[in-house]
């Protein structure tokens, strides 16, 4: 390869480099987007991309909770469907520039693979840079759960517990904080809109509350974001470790301090987790709460504050 990457990658160094890496599209949208995002992948895509479909590749027994983590042996048995195996390159992508690529992207660490990176402005800066696409659809079918065993898997994935928690994690953490008045425990940055950290703005799934948890701290992922050229505002494109590290402290994030990422169902809280290690923030230092807003807000007992 032309240079060592890191985990996020240029697309002048895709192109040169494709034929070493496997690459996916990651593309989601919310229902109300009116978007379809394997329709968009099969008219075009980077060429020899696969379609990562996060509505597909998760935990398939939780129906309440639309995007978690899939078991180990679903996730080794789908990536052997793929072709992939634990020694290649991965190189995701969106059609958000910096999206849903980062929700596949933790997914690759959490299970234990950090060969990974994340194609800076997404397919709209490929597009604009005038690259090779195409159309069509290799992807494989879809694996049900229950077929991940006809075969011993090529690709054994090695979960990373350290960077997931769960409710049971994220309450006792909240008990923590209100105990010691926020002194101890961990941070917790909430990446959704703030009208619905706040309370003032409903969530997009019916019947779900709005606010936030105790001591949670707003920094909506689309603020890690920005659009450098004005000829060209649908690419957007991750903000500079400087930046970011001038984000998260101004809205009183303490670098140095372990952080929680939570948002409405795991999908931008991946966001903030990348855009914190892009500012050079420690792996050991970030957790993902996987179930987000949506499972804790579902819970009759969590304690929900509005502003």
């Amino acid at each position: 390869m032309t240079s060592k990457p890191g985990i996020l990658v240029s697309a002048p160094w895709v192109h040169d480099n494709l034929s070493k890496v496997k690459v996916f599209d990651c593309s989601w949208y919310l229902p109300f987007m009116g978007r379809n995002s394997k329709e968009e992948f099969i008219n075009a895509h980077v060429p020899g991309a696969r379609f990562f479909d996060i509505d597909e590749i998760k935990d398939q027994t939780k129906g309440d909770l639309p995007h978690m983590l899939p078991q180990r042996e679903f996730f080794g048995a789908t990536m052997d469907r793929f072709g992939i195996n634990n020694n290649d390159h991965v190189v995701v992508y969106d059609s958000a520039g910096v999206g849903p690529a980062c929700r596949v992207f933790w997914t690759f660490q959490a299970m234990g693979h950090s060969n990974v990176s994340v194609l800076n402005g997404g397919f709209p800066e490929w597009a604009v840079c005038k690259y090779k696409t195409e159309a069509g659809d290799n992807t494989p079918p879809a694996l049900k759960p229950d077929n991940t065993a006809s075969k011993k898997a090529q690709y054994t994935a090695h979960p990373i517990d350290r960077l997931v928690c769960d409710y049971t994690q994220v309450v006792g953490n909240i008990e923590k904080l209100k105990a010691s008045g926020g002194a101890e425990g961990l941070q917790i940055v909430d990446a959704r809109p703030r009208g619905r950290f706040t309370g003032k703005e409903p969530e997009f799934r019916s019947g779900l509350s709005s606010g936030h948890m105790p001591y949670a701290i707003s920094v909506p992922s689309t603020e890690v974001t920005e659009s450098p050229d004005p000829k060209n505002p649908q690419v957007q494109m991750l903000k500079s470790p400087e930046k970011i590290r001038k984000l998260f402290s101004d809205a009183g994030v303490d670098l140095h301090h372990p952080i929680i990422t939570t948002c409405g169902s795991g999908v931008t809280a991946s966001v903030l987790y990348f855009a914190l290690l892009h500012a050079g923030v420690s792996q050991c230092n970030l957790v993902v709460y996987d179930g987000s807003w949506t499972e804790y807000a579902l819970n009759p007992h969590s304690e929900i504050v509005k502003d």
